[in-house]
């Protein structure tokens, strides 16, 4: 039949003392039917107390991974490997997703340190009050990629018979399906019986954490609460692809151009820096304005017909001068006289051919 709900998980290995190097046989029943778990050898542990130090105390590179069947059971083969913490040591095991469950079991690694556990008195124990809370912001640098951290803010109180002075609270941050990474964490302080206390524990995720991301607190082996946390993308760092894509091939492309116009052959007819096509020059002749001979004050030839008859050569005025301000007009008037105005003294005034 199936495992049912009230079936308490429980472990058993087929070896109770290894050595390194060697391995043994993990046993499991009472687990969630198709339920994936995590097996690691942890130190400084027992199976009252938990796992102290959460994974930082088990040898998690050695660890496995399995998944239960229809009715909550499992077998795996489990190398044996040194914890980095001293013994007394566990097989812990405990669910990756889902509902939260986790057993030991005692082994002892053969040539491994012992150390005794830290004394803790069993009368003192403690619960959380009220709902947790993330208390804080990201700063600037946290949008370029720099850890996130808060503040996990909660109140317990003792419902013990005896104070606890300085608990040590395990805070994990887990991101998906994968297990929480635990990390321990002392509060200064002494708690009475019947009262209570609020506490503040920083919380920091790795450099560019991004997503959704689970905060739970854990006390004495036991989850005493659990908090969301949703952490926004650092854009910053895409930006700053984003602009090193396009500056870099800026940057290359102006030194390449630079390195080409200082080896290509330079041209005969310039800097050699460009060429230039050079136009034919264009002479832009004037008309040559000539001036009657009586203009000019010198009688008509009659010795010559008007038909071989050459003008005299007059001065060119420009058309940007007028004839009174022509700096090569000769001085006098220019302008011919009007018909009105009385003849010069000795000339002739017969018409036509004398």
């Amino acid at each position: 039949m199936p495992a049912s709900a009230a079936d308490k998980p429980a472990v058993k290995l087929s070896k109770s003392e290894a050595g390194a190097g060697g391995s043994l046989t993990v046993t499991g029943k009472g687990w969630r039917p198709n339920a994936l778990l995590m097996l690691l050898i942890c130190g400084r542990s027992a199976p009252g107390r938990g796992v102290i130090g959460g994974t930082n105390s088990c040898a998690n590179g050695d660890g496995r991974a399995v998944t239960t069947d229809g009715e909550g059971a499992f077998s795996k083969k489990l190398p044996v490997a040194e914890p980095p913490e001293p013994c007394p040591c566990v097989v812990h095991v405990a669910t990756v997703t889902g509902e939260q469950a986790s057993a030991d079991a005692v082994l002892r690694v053969a040539g491994h340190p012992v150390a005794p556990l830290p004394e803790q008195d069993g009368a003192g124990k403690l619960s959380v009050l009220d709902d947790t809370r993330l208390e804080g912001s990201s700063g600037l640098l946290t949008w370029f990629g720099a850890p996130p951290g808060r503040e996990l803010v909660f109140t317990v109180g003792n419902v013990g018979s005896a104070p606890v002075k300085d608990p040590v609270f395990q805070v994990g941050t887990s991101h998906g399906v994968f297990a929480p990474q635990w990390e321990e964490q002392q509060w200064r302080g002494t708690i009475a019986p019947g009262k209570k206390a609020q506490v503040k524990l920083p919380v920091e995720l790795a450099a560019g954490a991004h997503g959704d991301y689970l905060v739970s607190l854990r006390f004495g082996g036991k989850v005493l609460a659990e908090q969301p946390w949703g952490v926004g993308r650092p854009w910053g760092v895409t930006l700053f692809w984003i602009l090193l894509c396009v500056v870099v091939p800026g940057a290359v492309f102006r030194i390449g151009m630079a390195i080409v116009d200082r080896v290509r052959p330079r041209g005969h007819g310039g800097n050699g820096r460009h060429r230039s096509v050079r136009l034919p020059d264009v002479t832009v002749r004037l008309p040559r304005l000539g001036l009657s001979p009586t203009a000019t004050g010198t009688p008509p030839n009659p010795s010559r017909s008007d038909e071989n008859a050459r003008p005299a050569r007059t001065t060119t005025t420009l058309p940007w001068f007028t004839p009174d301000t022509d700096p090569g007009a000769p001085t006098g008037r220019l302008s011919a006289p009007s018909e009105l105005s009385a003849p010069p003294q000795n000339s002739p005034t017969t018409k036509g051919n004398t």
